[in-house]
């Protein structure tokens, strides 16, 4: 990359469409759960095999697709054909439902039911496949293929913030979208925003003059190879920490709303305000932290970040008793710190990674990255999660006699201590402010 500057025109690209990625998988991350939770059965168990499948799916596919778009020397096609073909498969996951497959297949309400269960798994799997294509593995490598040392600290950055206006963008609006319009309009909106994306890329998207075609499909198993880990001890304990961090965060974060709406009764409104209060000022917070970061030890600041996680974690386990108001308040506020670390944590592992990642190996490195960051995480998390759930057994109210296939337990606090809260604690959280 021989120019001075990223240039107007690669900034839109960046912008465009590192926010429309980032708002797909928060909506994916967010809200599909609540979609099937909702509309099709009260079932954590399939809401944990989503979880679990889609970081199967995200993982090999990034292996794949990003040795794929080096070896063939293009990423203009995968990032626009991905994002059209994203979109598309989000729009037709807001289309199922139970009575839909129960008039296609010609089965009674109990069969349906189960056959729905496994499309929402598989729709997911799909849709994560071709948005792992196009973002994940192509627009991030068009990303380096585009920027300079001089300035990729600056592009870095605005990548970084991201996630967090997209996070704040759909727990701040969605919520209150779907009490308009409901489930079916917002995925087909949704889906419309992404596929216009993928098709402004093709006439916006042009691969930088230093791709060329590199490398082969054998690249995917380069990480993997044991001279390569002794070479770079530093890096493989970093991919360590952030496989532990994050098995923590998705043992809480795919229950997070159900939790707030049902455990804690809060309303549309209330968890959205509470979400996006939160969101606004953690990543307030973790600007002035991270221009620290720059100047301190960013592996000596991993322990005040993750203390800061920690003592907000312990809070939320703690914050279930009182009125409304009182659960809003101790709740936001625990959140919040919660938030500030949970940001900070991955900023720092972000960091650190790059700083230990070899320059010349960046490419062939990223998917051990996501097996320790998303694959591992992704499954042993929400497993862990759903066993807590489990074995409290906290109750919907009013099922009457719902279908045997669902679990008829919704999540409870300990999902933020990793382990059930004593009998009694559990027993009277369970009649709540439902």
């Amino acid at each position: 990359m021989n120019e001075r500057a990223f240039g107007k025109e690669r900034w839109r690209i960046l912008l465009l469409f590192g926010l429309v990625g980032q708002i797909a998988w928060a909506v994916e991350n967010m809200y599909f759960n609540l979609f099937v939770f909702e509309t099709v059965a009260p079932d954590l168990g399939t809401v944990t095999l989503m979880v679990q499948l889609s970081g199967v799916a995200a993982t090999v596919t990034t292996l794949v697709a990003g040795t794929l778009s080096d070896k063939l020397g293009n990423r203009r096609s995968f990032i626009s054909w991905g994002y059209i073909i994203w979109g598309v498969t989000v729009a037709l996951f807001g289309m199922l439902s139970t009575d839909l497959v129960a008039t296609l297949t010609g089965t009674d309400a109990a069969r349906a039911l189960g056959i729905t269960l496994v499309l929402v798994v598989v729709a997911d799997c799909v849709m994560t496949v071709f948005g792992s294509t196009a973002n994940d593995a192509a627009f991030n490598a068009w990303v380096t293929d585009n920027t300079a040392e001089s300035y990729r600290g600056r592009t870095e950055g605005v990548l970084s913030i991201l996630p967090l206006g997209a996070m704040l963008i759909v727990a701040g609006g969605f919520g209150m979208l779907v009490e308009l319009v409901g489930y079916r309009a917002l995925f087909l909106g949704l889906g419309l925003l992404i596929s216009l994306c993928g098709v402004l890329g093709l006439f916006m998207l042009r691969d930088s003059e230093v791709l060329v075609k590199n490398g082969s499909l054998a690249d995917i198993f380069y990480g993997f190879k044991p001279h390569v880990v002794r070479k770079n001890p530093a890096l493989y304990l970093t991919f360590l920490i952030m496989c532990i961090y994050g098995i923590a965060c998705q043992t809480f974060m795919p229950y997070l709303i159900i939790y707030m709406k049902t455990y804690l009764g809060f309303t549309t409104v209330e968890y959205s305000v509470v979400f996006g209060i939160a969101i606004v000022i953690g990543a307030a917070i973790n600007l002035k932290l991270s221009a620290i970061a720059d100047r301190k030890s960013k592996a000596k600041l991993l322990y005040v970040a993750a203390g800061v996680m920690a003592a907000g974690l312990l809070g939320m386990w703690l914050a279930h008793h009182g009125g409304k108001t009182v659960l809003l308040i101790t709740f936001g506020l625990c959140g919040l710190v919660m938030i500030t670390g949970y940001i900070f944590v991955s900023a720092l592992c972000g960091a650190l990674s790059r700083d230990h990642t070899p320059v010349a190996d960046a490419g062939k490195l990223q998917g051990v990255r996501m097996i320790f960051g998303v694959l591992i995480p992704m499954l042993a998390g929400p497993a862990i999660g759903n066993a807590i759930n489990r074995t409290v057994g906290a109750t919907l109210p009013d099922l009457g006699s719902a279908d045997t296939m669902t679990t008829q337990y919704i999540p409870a606090p300990g999902i933020f201590f990793g382990r059930r809260a004593g009998g009694a604690l559990d027993a009277g959280a369970d009649t709540l402010a439902l």
